[in-house]
C-alpha cells in the first residue's frame, strides 16, 4: 500500500475576480520509505501539494489517501487526528516552541497522541541522540544555532513515527555545512526507519540527496521521477 496517494486532484484560488489554477489534475503515488524531491520554478505547485498531503488543505477536485483513507472525505478534525498520527512535518524557518527546551519540543508529538510518559521519554531521547543533540535536550531554541533547531524539528517530525515527513524547503535557511547535516541526517533516518520522506526545494544540495525527482512546472507534473535515480 502506497503511503499516500494522489488521484486526479486540482486546486484554484480565487484573489479577488482572478482564478488561479495552482495545480491542475494531479496524480501521484509515494511508496513507504520513498526518499523523493518535488522542483519546480516559484509558481509551479509544489507548496500547494505538500499543502494538501499534509491535510493542510483540501483539492477543489480528486482524492488524497493516506494509509488507505480517502481524506478528502474527512471533516476538519477527522484530517488533524490523522495528520497528527501519519504526518510530520520539517520546515524552513523550523517552527519550534519557542518556550519549550529540545526535549519538550520532541516530545509534544507524543503528548498529543496520548502516548504514556515512559515511552514518550526513550522515544524523544532516542530521537534526540539520533540527530546528535542529546546533550541539547534542555536548551530552548534561542539557545541554539538554525542548524541545531533544524536537527531537533526532524527529531520531532519522526517522533510520532509517522508514514511520511513533508519538508518544505528544510535547508533554505541553513549554510551549506548544516544544510548537508540536516540532509545526512534525514537519509539516514529514512533507512533505518522507512519513514516516506517528500521535499519541496529549489536546493540543488536536496535534490542531490534524492532517489526520485518529481518535476512539477504550471501546476502539472511534467515528470514523474520513477526509475530516474539510484543514490547508495
Amino acid at each position: 500500500m502506497e503511503a499516500i496517494q494522489l488521484k486526479n486532484v486540482s486546486k484554484t484560488y480565487a484573489t479577488g475576480e482572478v482564478q488561479t489554477t495552482a495545480l491542475s489534475n494531479i496524480s501521484l503515488s509515494i511508496d513507504p520509505g520513498e526518499f523523493t524531491t518535488m522542483v519546480g520554478p516559484s509558481g509551479s505547485g509544489k507548496t500547494t501539494l505538500l499543502q494538501l498531503m499534509g491535510c493542510l488543505d483540501r483539492p477543489d477536485s480528486g482524492s488524497v489517501w493516506i494509509n488507505g483513507q480517502d481524506v478528502t472525505k474527512l471533516k476538519a478534525n477527522q484530517r488533524a487526528d490523522l495528520r497528527r498520527k501519519y504526518i510530520g512535518f520539517v520546515f524552513q524557518f523550523f517552527a519550534l516552541v519557542p518556550v519549550l527546551n529540545a526535549y519538550e519540543n520532541v516530545e509534544l508529538p507524543l503528548l498529543l497522541n496520548g502516548v504514556a510518559p515512559k515511552e514518550r521519554k526513550e522515544r524523544a531521547m532516542h530521537l534526540l541522540d539520533a540527530v546528535g543533540l542529546s546533550n541539547r535536550a534542555k536548551h530552548r531554541p534561542d539557545q541554539m544555532s538554525g542548524g541545531e533547531q533544524q536537527r531537533v524539528a526532524i527529531a520531532r517530525a519522526l517522533a510520532p513515527e509517522p508514514l511520511l515527513v513533508l519538508a518544505d524547503e528544510p535547508t533554505a535557511n541553513l549554510d551549506t555545512a548544516n544544510g548537508e547535516q540536516a540532509m545526512e541526517i534525514m537519509q539516514r533516518l529514512n533507512q533505518e526507519t522507512g519513514t516516506a520522506f517528500v521535499f519541496a526545494t529549489h536546493d540543488p544540495r536536496v535534490m542531490a540527496y534524492a532517489r526520485r525527482i518529481v518535476t512539477l512546472q504550471d501546476g502539472a507534473i511534467v515528470d514523474n521521477g520513477v526509475g530516474i535515480r539510484e543514490i547508495a
